[in-house]
C-alpha cells in the first residue's frame, strides 16, 4: 500500500476499504488493518471513526517543510558519500541522467530523479539515514509529481544534476553539497510557482516532481 500511495496509484482522498484491499493484495483483513495503522503513523493514511480510512492529503506548507527536511538529510548523506564513491557510482549516475535526457514522458521523470539521487547517497553507508531520505522523498514525490515537471521542464533540473555529478567526480564536497541545496531550493520555488497557478495557498496538493 505504501508503494501504491508513493507511486500515485492511490491518490489523496482515496477511500481504503479493508475488504477491497485484502482482495487486491491477496491477504486477510487482519494484516490490512495493521498496515493501515502503520501507514497512519507515517502520515500516509487517515483513519475515521465509523467511516473507514482514506489516503491523506497535505498542504503546500507541509510540502515546503518536507523539502527543507530533504535539504538537511540529503546534503548530509552526500557529504558522507563522496569520499566513498568509485567509478562505478559515477558511471551509473551518468547513465541515469543520460536516460533522463532522452526520456520524453514526464510521467517517468520522477522515478529517474529518485534513482539518480539514490545512487549518489548509497555510498554514505548509513542505512537509517537512507531509509529516512527515501521515506521523506516518497512523501514529497506523491504530491509533487507531474505539474512541476510540466511547468519547469527537465532541461534546467538535469543541468543541475550534471553539475552535482561533476562536483562529486572532482571530490569537491563543499561545491556538491551547495549545488544540491540550491537544486532543492529551486524545486521549492518551482512548486510555489506551479501551485499559485493552480491552487490557492493553503489548499492540499494532490498531484504535483522535479528534483
Amino acid at each position: 500500500m505504501r508503494k501504491a500511495i508513493f507511486s500515485g496509484d492511490l491518490v489523496a482522498g482515496t477511500q481504503l476499504r479493508q475488504d477491497e484491499l485484502a482482495d487486491r493484495f491477496g491477504t486477510s483483513r487482519i494484516p490490512v488493518r495493521e498496515a493501515l495503522r502503520q501507514l497512519e503513523s507515517e502520515g500516509l493514511v487517515e483513519l475515521h471513526p465509523n467511516r473507514g480510512a482514506s489516503v491523506s492529503s497535505i498542504s503546500l506548507e507541509d510540502v515546503l517543510e518536507l523539502l527543507e527536511i530533504r535539504i538537511g538529510l540529503e546534503c548530509r548523506a552526500l557529504k558522507l558519500a563522496i569520499p566513498n564513491m568509485v567509478s562505478a557510482d559515477f558511471d551509473l549516475a551518468a547513465e541515469i541522467l543520460q536516460g533522463y535526457d532522452d526520456e520524453p514522458e514526464p510521467q517517468k521523470w520522477g522515478e529517474m530523479n529518485w534513482r539518480f539521487h539514490e545512487t549518489l547517497y548509497i555510498p554514505c553507508g548509513r542505512p537509517k539515514l537512507l531509509a529516512m531520505i527515501e521515506s521523506n522523498y516518497g512523501h514529497v514525490g506523491r504530491f509533487v509529481r507531474l505539474q512541476v515537471s510540466l511547468a519547469s521542464g527537465k532541461q534546467q533540473p538535469n543541468r543541475e544534476h550534471w553539475a552535482i555529478l561533476d562536483a562529486c567526480r572532482s571530490a569537491d564536497v563543499n561545491q556538491a553539497v551547495k549545488l544540491l541545496e540550491d537544486h532543492i531550493v529551486h524545486t521549492q520555488k518551482s512548486l510555489m510557482a506551479a501551485t499559485r497557478r493552480t491552487f490557492g495557498r493553503g489548499h492540499s496538493i494532490t498531484g504535483l516532481a522535479r528534483a
